[in-house]
């Protein structure tokens, strides 16, 4: 199973535009295919962190501080997915144009690629028995171990942590 297009809009009850958009386009390349929009201003989003009743933004009003939209935690995939430095550079070309050298994308390509091929690395630390059943679906022969590997506790593996 696998999805095309998700996107998924926050809007504040009776404005049309939203604040913000986390969107997934499987073809998308350039822009992204996983990005995020932020329509808000700043006082919108603080206007709506000082209606929170609890949570952050009531703890900071208790302590007499306004909230502020930079201090809201967007999220970008979690701990194994999350964006690389060589993607931000990536950003900073596309949204700015800001100026690059000759060769500037065959190395953030192969550095992006580094990046991406470390965490899935990872994940497949993180979820072995799920790596094995792709691995065999693909017609590999995966063996278990005669002795499993210690496992962590399922609350620190940071694959599942948001």
């Amino acid at each position: 199973m696998a999805t095309d297009l998700a996107d998924v809009h926050v809007f504040y009850a009776g404005v049309p535009d939203p604040l913000v958009r986390f969107e997934y386009v499987r073809s998308n390349n350039d822009p992204p295919g996983a990005h995020l929009h932020v329509h808000a201003h700043r006082d919108e989003m603080a206007y709506l962190l000082r209606l929170a009743d609890k949570g952050r933004p009531k703890q900071g009003l208790k302590r007499d501080r306004l909230p502020r939209l930079a201090e809201m935690h967007l999220p970008v995939g979690g701990h194994r997915m999350r964006p690389a430095l060589e993607d931000v550079l990536l950003f900073l070309v596309r949204e700015f144009a800001i100026d690059t050298a000759d060769g500037w994308k065959a190395v953030i390509n192969e550095h992006l690629r580094t990046w991406r091929l470390m965490q899935l690395k990872a994940a497949v630390r993180d979820a072995p028995d799920s790596a094995a059943r792709v691995l065999r679906a693909l017609g590999y022969t995966v063996v278990e171990p005669s002795v499993p590997a210690a496992r962590q506790a399922p609350e620190e593996v940071k694959l599942f942590w948001p």
